[in-house]
């Protein structure tokens, strides 16, 4: 089965390497950023500006290859691939989720981002709590390690410059 995507646009951020950038958008709580749809989509903005937040759906654009075991960011552990947010994939899809804090035409200003600079933007989706909140019971190997998110730091391991 073939499956394809074009980038709906770019996401802009001051990060312009991979190493020493936040992992998750909560170790990027202030990092404003802006969120560039290319023209022939804006009229898909439409009423955005009503949401206080977005999910961003994206491409590790500089991410290489993929591993099915691999050693995660906040562990020495090897775990399945699918079972971590490394940005190395089989298809190195990202998602963040970012508060929504101006529209200008095709511009989002958001704060919250965690990706690099000119990363591929391949949707938007308006954040709604009643729709995307669970109660969870378990996040597996993360569950003592999660809080760390908020100031663990990018190295090199899942890419290069």
């Amino acid at each position: 089965m073939k499956v394809s995507f074009s980038a709906i646009g770019r996401i802009r951020s001051p990060f312009h390497h991979t190493e020493g950038m936040p992992i998750q958008p909560s170790g990027a709580k202030d990092v404003e950023g802006t969120v560039e749809v290319d023209a022939m989509y804006a009229a898909g903005l439409a009423d955005i500006e009503h949401f206080s937040h977005v999910t961003l759906i994206y491409i590790f654009h500089r991410s290489e290859g993929f591993d099915l075991k691999i050693k995660p960011f906040m562990d020495d552990s090897v775990h399945g691939v699918f079972a971590t947010r490394a940005p190395r994939r089989p298809n190195p899809i990202g998602i963040s989720t970012v508060a929504l804090l101006k529209r200008n035409k095709n511009l989002l200003l958001i704060k919250g981002v965690d990706v690099l600079d000119g990363t591929p933007l391949l949707d938007i989706k308006p954040y709604v709590p009643e729709f995307d909140v669970f109660q969870v019971s378990s996040v597996g190997w993360l569950d003592k390690k999660q809080q760390q998110a908020k100031t663990w730091k990018s190295d090199r391991r899942f890419g290069s410059e």
